[in-house]
């Protein structure tokens, strides 16, 4: 199961990083709330054309082992294209409205880290152009980090110099448990000191996501179509102008799999010139820019989606999405997301997140819930995955017949060897 996930985090981005990094004491999760910060620019070439380049980079590391230091150099290289995926397609701006979004970086071991990006236009007078703030961790929390870059685009109206002391006050504070409050005391010139609450929410599965992006944008029928076609792993292409948009719709379609994890190529945001490369024979999940529709619908691709995030439609489907899911389950979870889509119930963002993900782990708790009973314990303590029995367990035809392809899948075999190394005892079952 492993040759895929491996092959496709390669191709997830170019250039993929050293393994086994991570476990070094500077990265271990937890310890710090991010890796860098760092900010990129749009710099002439001399064709006339922009190119971006990092220009401020935080904190600049000493003493790195041989291994650390290509492992940055290569993390380095690679920020730019995700910070300015639309490319070349710049001139210097007067007005811009400033936009977030994240993407996603895999290294060979399959550790993940991620981007969080705000891209504004300095304060000034004229035209410039526009930069990316990117922060750099391995801890998935949209949220507590778009707070983060809310005040490090207030600093960065004063001063790039205000921004260092906030980032090394951050840097110093640990990263809160779920649900915990950590309070970052921080000095601005002419306002004083002020204190900084940042609270990571209680729901960790939930901490990078925006259901309700999906949810305005798509009807709960063509949601279901993109969840089915994900749970058979195939090739999945979003389309829509803005980073933002992108970015938040495919999290919200990774996070549908829960406890599931999409285990292949995933881009929110495809850099231009990455875009022939990414349409691979593997699976993937990635975003692209509506301006490529073109180049998109010229790859040759079998069993592909391709969803329009603008317009609420599906371009290009295998046409069997309709029938992938068990017609019950299927009709149970279109009520479900149709009552929260009533306008009369009008939900905050976390409501509907839960509701949202209530209905579709209610959905494997239905489908595969009974999994733990079909691990056998040797006496060592390693399990073994009885998966003939279990299918067979299945009453429903139409439930068997479906997981019996959901068991051949990366992210099922990578669910259930997890489970057979972590003996918890079931109630009842022991």
């Amino acid at each position: 199961a492993s040759e895929g996930k491996d092959g496709a985090s390669a191709a997830e981005n170019t250039p993929p990083q050293v393994p086994g990094e991570r476990s070094s004491v500077f990265y271990s999760a937890g310890q710090f709330f991010f890796e860098y910060l760092v900010v990129v620019s749009l710099k002439k070439t001399p064709d006339g054309h922009y190119e971006p380049k990092i220009t401020y980079q935080f904190p600049k590391r000493e003493n790195l082992l041989k291994g650390q230091k290509e492992e940055e150099e290569r993390l380095l290289q690679a920020i730019p294209l995700f910070c300015f995926p639309d490319g070349n397609n710049w001139a210097p701006i007067t007005e811009f409205t400033s936009e977030t979004f994240s993407f996603v970086l895999t290294n060979v071991d399959g550790s993940r880290k991620i981007g969080y990006c705000r891209r504004l236009l300095p304060s000034g007078r004229g035209v410039r152009l526009p930069e990316v703030f990117c922060i750099i961790s391995c801890l998935g929390c949209f949220g507590l980090f778009s707070k983060i870059l809310d005040e490090v685009e207030k600093r960065r109206q004063i001063s790039m110099a205000v921004i260092y002391p906030f980032m090394q006050g951050l840097r110093e504070s640990p990263f809160p448990a779920p649900g915990k409050t950590v309070t970052i005391k921080s000095f601005i010139p002419e306002s004083g000191t002020e204190l900084i609450e940042l609270t990571r929410p209680v729901d960790a599965h939930l901490e990078h996501v925006e259901f309700q992006a999906l949810l305005q944008r798509l009807s709960p029928h063509l949601i279901l179509h993109i969840f089915a076609s994900a749970m058979l792993e195939r090739r999945l292409i979003f389309l829509a102008e803005e980073l933002s948009v992108l970015s938040q719709c495919i999290h919200a379609v990774a996070a549908l799999l829960y406890p599931f994890t999409w285990a292949h190529t995933y881009i929110p945001v495809v850099p231009e010139c990455l875009l022939d490369t990414v349409c691979c024979p593997t699976p993937f999940m990635v975003g692209i820019q509506m301006r490529h529709l073109e180049r998109v619908l010229e790859q040759p691709m079998e069993e592909a989606l391709i969803v329009d995030l603008c317009e609420g439609k599906i371009i290009r489907a295998v046409g069997d999405e309709e029938e992938i899911l068990p017609g019950k389950l299927q009709n149970e979870m279109l009520i479900s997301l149709n009552r929260h889509n009533n306008n009369n119930n009008v939900h905050t963002s976390e409501q509907v997140n839960a509701l949202v993900s209530e209905a579709f782990v209610h959905f494997f708790v239905r489908l595969v819930g009974h999994y733990a009973s079909y691990i056998k314990w040797g006496r060592s303590g390693s399990g073994s995955f009885q998966e003939r029995a279990f299918c067979k367990a299945i009453a429903s035809k139409s439930c068997r017949r479906f997981v019996k392809k959901f068991v051949k899948t990366n992210m099922f075999s990578l669910f259930i060897e997890e489970a057979e190394k972590s003996r918890i005892p079931q109630e009842g079952n022991g």
